[in-house]
């Protein structure tokens, strides 16, 4: 999970045009978290997941390149 997701968490970011920074307040969370989940030092928490998906328009399947 960690590459696909990593990868894909920057792509998707990116694509919405959202600084990690603005990622990290729209998800009540640290920037400093978003930066370790895109370089693959940690994973997120289900609730994080449920609301990268919310945040992006996305399935979690997808995210974590399930699809």
């Amino acid at each position: 999970m960690e590459c696909l997701f990593s990868e894909n968490l920057k792509k998707f970011r990116l694509e919405k045009k959202i600084s990690q920074q603005k990622l990290a307040e729209l998800l009540n969370i640290s920037q400093q978290c978003i930066s370790e989940w895109e370089h693959g030092n940690n994973q997120p928490t289900l609730t994080s997941l449920l609301r990268l998906s919310e945040v992006f328009e996305i399935s979690i399947d997808e995210l974590v390149g399930k699809i």
